[in-house]
């Protein structure tokens, strides 16, 4: 697994989403300015967004029997106040990935699940309002956090039919996987066993920590080596 350290690098260079997304950590500039920008477009870093409602794009509306009461976000008022129709991201406009993707000048990232091509050397959003890191959170309802992984490794296919097996890796190797989960499988826990002594939350809490090393290590498997990530979101927040 990546060290600590360059986690934490990770993090910090995420608050410099242009220079970081843009050139990774090959922003030295040398040469002329023509070569400046074919170096910096070959460098140009994808982003694979992993999560919850606080990431969803509108997975979910592609769902099999979805309806507007399983799935509030792809109904009037969601997306007034930016995009001006419900788009399936539990927020009136705009979510953290799509800021991220504005400020790095990468195109908005569409739901993995969007009908349609898809340029996956920009990356994807594979998150589902309602998902949990354990498959059995809410499920017929949304895309548990193995089945996201699950997408990635087809878009890793992709990536090597499109690319070839150097460049594909190359693009895994210097993505950003963002990743955002844990708030419903810990909401779930508690509808469940509302007076869970102590030892059995610790025990809930690491099970879920478990589940989500060993997704973490598969990605790192399949070529992703920049981590970042947003705590769980509280148990009581249903939308944005």
């Amino acid at each position: 697994m990546a060290s600590l350290s360059y986690i934490v690098y990770v993090l910090a260079s995420l608050l410099n989403p242009v220079r970081f997304f843009l050139y990774g950590h090959h922003s030295q500039h040398t040469g002329s300015s023509n070569s400046s920008i074919e170096h910096n477009d070959q460098y140009k870093v994808a982003l694979f967004v992993f999560g919850d409602s606080l990431f969803e794009a509108g997975n979910n509306g592609y769902l099999p029997n979805v309806t507007t009461e399983l799935d509030t976000a792809i109904a009037w008022p969601y997306g007034e106040t930016f995009f001006h129709y419900p788009t399936g991201r539990f927020s009136d406009g705009r979510i953290v990935p799509d800021f991220i993707t504005k400020y790095a000048k990468l195109p908005m990232l569409p739901p993995y699940l969007q009908p349609g091509p898809h340029d996956f050397t920009d990356g994807c959003n594979f998150a589902s309002a309602g998902a949990g890191v354990l498959v059995q959170t809410n499920p017929g309802r949304s895309i548990s956090l193995p089945a996201q992984l699950s997408f990635f490794k087809d878009v890793r296919k992709s990536l090597q039919q499109k690319l070839g097996g150097l460049k594909s890796k190359r693009v895994l190797r210097e993505a950003v996987d963002l990743i955002g989960i844990g708030g419903d499988d810990y909401f779930d826990f508690y509808n469940d066993f509302p007076n869970a002594t102590e030892s059995l939350q610790l025990e809930a809490v690491a099970v879920v920590v478990g589940n989500l090393s060993i997704i973490l290590q598969d990605i790192y498997d399949l070529g992703g080596r920049k981590f970042a990530f947003q705590n769980a979101g509280t148990a009581w927040m249903h939308t944005l």
